[in-house]
């Protein structure tokens, strides 16, 4: 597969699988939930996944003529983290999925799975 149609599969499945908008991912890296959940790794004050949402509001904010091989290496690092977390399945009551980790942590990689649910 060519580079091009590379990125361009890469760049529909971040979009697909990133269904939170910047401004709205921002708001809720800012939370108490947010912060809740994910794990710290070597003494880190901040989970990776929290990390993740911040770098994910980075590449939202860019336009696609300005993202960097990186940019597509992390929207392919989102996509997958997205689809397996997704796999798993949440709580069987959906009542108890509004403030589950597993909904808190989806929705610090910029997906949230009550959204158009």
């Amino acid at each position: 597969m060519a580079e091009n149609e590379d990125r361009e599969m890469i760049y529909k499945e971040f979009k697909s699988v990133v269904n939170m908008t910047a401004f709205a991912l921002e708001k809720f890296l800012k939370s108490d939930a947010s912060q809740s959940v994910g794990q710290k790794k070597d003494g880190a004050t901040e989970a990776a996944g929290h990390q993740e949402g911040r770098r994910i509001i980075e590449i939202l904010h860019k336009k696609n003529s300005q993202l960097s091989d990186e940019d597509y290496r992390h929207m392919r690092k989102v996509v997958g983290y997205v689809h397996r977390h997704l796999k798993q399945g949440g709580p069987k009551d959906k009542d108890a999925v509004q403030d589950s980790p597993w909904r808190l942590s989806l929705m610090n990689w910029g997906h949230d799975p009550l959204e158009g649910a």
